[in-house]
């Protein structure tokens, strides 16, 4: 006897649009953490693969020659001062003896040790401000929030560690030029949903579409995109490859088959479609994509077709 076949009715339903590609992980934000002063770094305050908080001490740096600096800018700053205030006092008592018997010439020369003792007060007091600013630079902190890498310190390399912003985190990816109009037409209601499938089972982690490039390659015929992830979970780990769905809208009234329905032949794709008397026969059909384990037709079908 003939061999039995399944079938099955063509649906029609509202199917999200979804395209996919292959994406790439990358940081939003890193950075490399390096020394402002040189020294000898006495103490290391994190661990390597862990956590920092932005402000978070990193390393320390042997403060005690910029401290002694500092010590010695504000005893020359002191000094400067003491005979700054010596040269007030000249001035006022050559003023009071001018009056009388002292020369113009005394007088102007004291106005002049005023001046020079007052600029040298301020040149010292800069020094001094300069050599606590260095001090300061001694504690080298995290400028961001993010996840430190290895410890570089000890290899004797700059930088000395670096820091990756891991939440929120972006997703890279190319989708074909053809889909541009409709990615347009989304963005203006709103950022269309991403989502990255790591490709180890679990749930997929959501985003946005962020960013879509202002040319498309010509080279490919793609059009690169790049959508933000909140990560929170950190699922999502740099340089990491995952499965893109990006679905900027939905498509009415489509035509749904199963997908071992559609097959593939020299003229394209067709289907079997079961006519009067239960008789088979083979009809091209133009497939848009598929969703959910079924093609959606987009021509060469009517809904409820066997």
């Amino acid at each position: 006897p003939p061999p039995p076949v399944s079938v099955a009715a063509a649906e029609q339903q509202t199917v999200p649009v979804q395209i996919r590609s292959i994406g790439s992980v990358k940081v939003i934000s890193t950075v490399s953490v390096r020394p402002r002063v040189p020294g000898q770094i006495t103490e290391v305050h994190f661990t390597e693969g862990t956590d920092v908080k932005k402000g978070d001490k990193l390393f320390t740096i042997d403060a005690r020659p910029y401290e002694a600096a500092v010590k010695l800018a504000e005893a020359n700053v002191a000094k400067s001062t003491a005979l700054y205030k010596g040269a007030e006092l000249n001035l006022r008592r050559t003023t009071q003896i001018g009056l009388t018997a002292g020369s113009q010439a005394e007088l102007d020369a004291a106005k002049t040790a005023v001046d020079s003792a007052r600029a040298a007060v301020a040149a010292d007091e800069a020094a001094a401000n300069a050599a606590r600013l260095q001090a300061e630079f001694t504690t080298i902190t995290a400028p961001i929030d993010g996840r430190a890498g290895a410890i570089l310190a000890t290899r004797d390399l700059n930088p000395l560690v670096v820091i990756n912003q891991i939440s929120p985190i972006t997703v890279s990816f190319s989708v074909p030029e053809q889909q541009l109009p409709l990615l347009a037409a989304a963005r203006l209601a709103g950022p269309p949903r991403v989502e990255a499938d790591l490709r180890g089972g679990g749930p997929l982690a959501a985003g946005t579409l962020q960013f879509i490039d202002n040319t498309v390659d010509p080279g490919t015929g793609t059009l690169a995109c790049k959508a933000v992830f909140a990560n929170e979970d950190r699922k999502l780990w740099p340089v990491l490859f995952v499965d893109v769905t990006l679905t900027p809208g939905e498509r009415p009234n489509s035509v749904l088959v199963p997908v071992a329905a559609v097959q593939a032949g020299q003229q394209g794709n067709y289907v079997y479609v079961v006519g009067a008397g239960d008789v088979a026969e083979a009809r091209p059909v133009a497939v848009a994509f598929e969703t959910g384990g079924r093609a959606v037709v987009a021509s060469g079908l009517r809904p409820g077709e066997v």
